[in-house]
């Protein structure tokens, strides 16, 4: 994959041309490095002399009806997924470069631009802007942001674990914390670490290919806390017996990527990491991966196949990653944040964390406000809090006294809530009882600017594009929906007896969630979107 990458970054030609050879020097056949080179957007997409990567993801799209990216294709003179004749300029449209707070916004190389002056700046014609995501904490004391608000050191923790410790005291306060992984699917942490069981080879990842348009919580922990990613990265490898850790990072987080690269080089020389941590008999390492641009590929079994140098598609399961994981071996995949909570509940007791959150979905949150709101940020709130509350106190309603028309939550496949629907707990449960689903808990917000077609036809656009088309009822019926959202004309009982299928039949949960997502949004417009409920 980094062969690959290298490649694509100084040519504009076809996979066709550049990757046979690539594969060939490794002495693999043609199609292993023309499977990935063909599906993942980075490696796919032309590459010129200077290569602009702009968001089109929902909240910036949300932040000016998805019109900045036909200004930027003029300002440059070339069409998005092209490059020009001379090979000077290139122009990719990706889904959340993680600026959702400041949209719309482009990656120049990697230097970010944000604002409603985009094009201008990057024409040249004013200063590249790109604020710190704001961050502020609800809970009176953070469990995530509490190096970032008040710079507490990393590695404390894992320095005393390590040296008088057992992996078991780990694993009992991991339970004992009732912590769920915060990627989406919300699977017990502990039960995932059990069912590794130590066995030899194990290996620990932690998941950065934070997808979700609306978030980039994981962004924010990667770039301003990158040791407390490591260490409950290093802890989780201790407690399941794994000397091997990887952290996937997104290729669309170039100063994330850099942070932990440094983060992990830094870890070594302070001896955190490495054969004999601290004079022990424990060995971890710890190794920084770049992903290559794909939103299914932040599946678990998805990243594993893309660390194995394959098309980032879903697996069938069983066998499940932890019996048979990254190059069979036993694998447990954790994203940032959860693994970022895990430092806390070593150092504080696992009933401390159960205490915060509600009985069934312990401990805090990150929560992402787009930049529709008066106050976008980062939020970090107790599980349960009203969204009602997020919305109207921390996120100060939306700027400018725009009206509310539809709230998504937990990305573009999480679901919407309509303004009058907000008194609900910001918990899965409390999201799936009305049809929306906690995600990575990023909150996009709509308004009267963006009518609700266009959204439907955003949200067909998103599940099309990113579809891994490994299950057919995914691969064709995004297409299908995207077909009927842009006819503009309600397909009544055919979208019924599709939604079933896409439930019912997807491998993953990627095509099983585009029907309640569609469903969600169809009930927060009402008769506006009327031939699209359930």
């Amino acid at each position: 994959m980094e062969s690959l990458a290298k490649a694509r970054a100084t040519t504009g030609g076809s996979p066709d041309v550049w990757a046979p050879p690539i594969a060939a020097r490794v002495g693999l056949p043609a199609a292993a490095a023309l499977g990935p080179a063909s599906y993942y957007a980075d490696l796919a997409a032309p590459h010129g002399d200077r290569h602009v990567r702009v968001c089109a993801a929902t909240a910036c799209f949300a932040a000016g009806g998805g019109g900045h990216l036909a200004e930027v294709e003029r300002e440059l003179g070339v069409a998005a997924h092209t490059a020009s004749p001379r090979g000077d300029v290139s122009l990719q449209a990706v889904r959340c470069l993680g600026y959702c707070y400041a949209g719309p916004a482009a990656l120049d190389g990697d230097t970010p631009c944000t604002g409603t002056t985009l094009p201008a700046q990057l024409a040249g014609r004013e200063p590249t802007r790109a604020p710190d995501i704001p961050v502020a904490d609800d809970t009176d004391d953070p469990v995530l942001l509490s190096a970032v608000l008040s710079g507490e050191p990393a590695w404390q923790v894992w320095s005393r674990t390590v040296s008088s410790g057992t992996p078991d005291e780990v694993q009992r306060e991991v339970a004992a914390s009732g912590l769920r992984g915060r990627g989406g699917a919300g699977f017990r942490v502990a039960s995932k670490w059990e069912a590794v069981g130590r066995a030899p080879g194990g290996v620990i990842v932690a998941n950065g290919d934070e997808g979700d348009p609306g978030s980039y919580a994981d962004r924010l922990l990667m770039e301003a806390d990158p040791g407390r990613v490591l260490e409950g990265l290093a802890l989780a490898c201790f407690a399941c017996g794994a000397r091997q850790g990887i952290v996937l990072v997104r290729s669309e987080y170039p100063a994330a990527l850099a942070r932990m690269r440094d983060a992990a080089r830094q870890a070594y020389a302070d001896g955190h990491l490495g054969p004999s941590v601290h004079g022990t008999t424990t060995s971890v390492d710890i190794h920084i991966v770049e992903g290559a641009g794909s939103y299914v590929a932040g599946e678990e079994t998805a990243l594993i196949a893309g660390l194995e140098g394959s098309r980032g598609c879903a697996r069938p399961r069983p066998p499940y990653p932890t019996e048979r994981g990254l190059w069979d071996a036993p694998t447990v995949v954790n994203n940032v944040e959860t693994l970022a909570a895990v430092p806390w509940i070593v150092r504080h007791g696992g009933q401390a964390y159960a205490r915060r959150g509600t009985p069934d979905e312990t401990g805090t949150k990150l929560v992402c406000l787009s930049e529709r709101f008066a106050r976008p940020g980062c939020y970090e709130v107790e599980l349960g809090t009203p969204v009602r509350r997020i919305v109207t106190e921390l996120g100060g309603g939306l700027k400018d006294g725009a009206e509310l028309m539809a709230l998504q939550v937990g990305g573009p496949l999480g679901g919407f809530l309509a303004a009058d629907a907000l008194d609900v707990p910001l918990s899965e449960a409390g999201l799936s009882a009305r049809g929306a689903a906690l995600g990575h808990a990023g909150l996009v917000a709509f308004d009267e600017r963006v009518a609700p077609e266009e959204v439907l036809r955003h949200v067909w656009e998103f599940a099309a594009a990113e579809s891994c088309g490994a299950c057919s009822p995914c691969r064709v019926g995004s297409r299908r929906g995207l077909e009927w959202a842009s006819a503009d004309t309600p397909p009544g009982r055919e979208w019924e007896r599709l939604s079933r299928v896409l439930a019912e039949a997807s491998l993953c949960a990627f095509g099983r969630r585009i029907p309640p997502a569609v469903h969600s949004l169809a009930r927060a417009y009402g008769d506006r979107l009327a031939g699209w409920g359930p």
